[in-house]
């Protein structure tokens, strides 16, 4: 393979890094905003102070939105890699033009625009008078972030040579011993990353929570929005800060986990 010349590479990794920049720095600005003494955002603050952390540690209404968050993204996260991987398994296994099929339903919610989604959970749930409950919250955030899962499990699940379980059926190993020590040993990547795509997929959802969470399930993201309605003081900043940590730890877990991410070479 050619190798380009050494000022081109130059010119390239620095485009590559100034759109890195463009998308990131707008993102990390909150950072610094959050630390803002007034009540309105400056970038740069004229003068630092932790008042809004204090102020959103102090508010019961913020910590309540962030430990329900926090709740809905792990509940929601169980349920999607459960179903999920039984899902990507069940489609490996099936004939092409049903798996053809099937993949489109289960892909669906990543397709159909969600505020279409969001109204058709919303009129389910107040049909079996859910609307509000955490169980719905859970629920429709788990069908959002199914498709993540299906995808990354998917991923792993071609990577598995099909001799092997052929080569453990043919010792005597049954359909759950295949799974446990031939299958699901290779697609634990799939899941740690459909983990934990899945869960940051809940945790910062708000078009769907927004109409079904209710007063009693608020999450973070429909505080922050309602919030950013009313009044944009720093506090807002705050919050994105909080879910910015969330968002890093679980990145850095998943890299650490030697997660491959979707479309990275084994």
């Amino acid at each position: 393979m050619t190798r380009l010349p050494f000022a081109l590479r130059c010119l390239s990794y620095a485009a590559g890094n100034l759109v890195l920049a463009f998308l990131i720095l707008p993102i990390l600005a909150v950072v610094p905003a959050s630390f803002n003494r007034s009540s309105f955002i400056r970038l740069p603050p004229e003068r630092y102070a932790m008042r809004w952390y204090e102020s959103f540690v102090n508010d019961s209404e913020w910590v309540t939105t962030l430990v329900t968050s926090l709740k809905v993204g792990v509940l929601a996260t169980i349920v999607a890699v459960i179903i999920g991987t039984m899902a990507a398994i069940g489609l490996q296994a099936m004939q092409r033009r049903w798996r053809i099929l099937m993949s489109a339903l289960l892909l669906a919610p990543l397709i159909v625009p969600v505020i279409v989604t969001a109204v058709a959970i919303y009129r389910t749930a107040i049909e079996f008078k859910l609307s509000g409950t955490l169980g719905a919250l859970v629920a429709s955030q788990a069908l959002l972030a199914l498709p993540i899962v299906v995808i990354n499990v998917g991923i792993s699940l071609r990577a598995l040579d099909p001799s092997w379980l052929r080569a453990a059926a043919g010792l005597g190993a049954g359909p759950l011993r295949i799974f446990f020590t031939v299958t699901l040993p290779n697609i634990v990547p799939g899941m740690i990353g459909g983990t934990a795509f899945a869960f940051l997929s809940s945790f910062d959802e708000v078009i769907v929570a927004s109409f079904i969470s209710g007063l009693q399930n608020k999450t973070l993201p429909v505080k922050m929005w309602e919030a950013m309605r009313l009044e944009f003081t720093p506090i807002v900043a705050v919050a994105s800060v909080f879910m910015i940590l969330v968002a890093v730890t679980l990145f850095v877990t998943a890299r650490l986990s030697g997660t491959k991410q979707p479309g990275e070479a084994r």
